[in-house]
């Protein structure tokens, strides 16, 4: 013989309960039922373990993916701040006025190539190998950037 029991869920947890009966052509009470069976079921605890690893794993290779996205994006930062630090000139007086409308005309220009290639899908993320196998120390593509900007730099002066 059955028991009576009452038991008060969040709407939206009711609503997902209903949901389900109507799915499977099932009483709410059989869906309830069957949900707290199974959460009492000895592997019912092996099974949320189970879960819960596929969810830690998940996240995991997540975190994995945000933090080799900002490394590129901080490596991408410094060698390009480096190489235009080591390039560029200090302009005379007289010519800043030109070269900070020149600047902002660049800074536009390159606002709207960025904004096309976002919206084109295109990610310098996509055009790197997640598999890179590197023979070189992390410096050295930096130092072959320096000494092929040395010689043209001072050409210039």
């Amino acid at each position: 013989m059955r028991q009576r029991m009452n038991v008060y869920f969040p709407p939206e947890l009711l609503k997902q309960i209903a949901d389900l009966a109507d799915r499977k052509k099932l009483s709410r009470s059989a869906v309830v039922e069957a949900a707290v069976a199974s959460f009492l079921s000895p592997d019912g605890a092996d099974r949320r373990e189970a879960a819960f690893a596929r969810r830690l794993d998940r996240l995991s290779r997540q975190v994995q993916r945000l933090e080799r996205n900002v490394g590129i994006g901080i490596e991408t930062l410094a060698l390009f701040i480096r190489f235009w630090l080591t390039i560029t000139p200090p302009l005379p007086a007289d010519a800043q006025a030109a070269a900070q409308l020149k600047g902002r005309q660049r800074y536009e220009g390159f606002v709207e190539a960025l904004g096309q290639r976002l919206q084109k899908g295109q990610s310098l993320l996509n055009e790197i190998p997640e598999d890179i196998e590197s023979h070189a120390p992390p410096d050295a593509d930096i130092r072959e950037t320096e000494s092929s900007v040395q010689p043209s730099r001072s050409r210039d002066r």
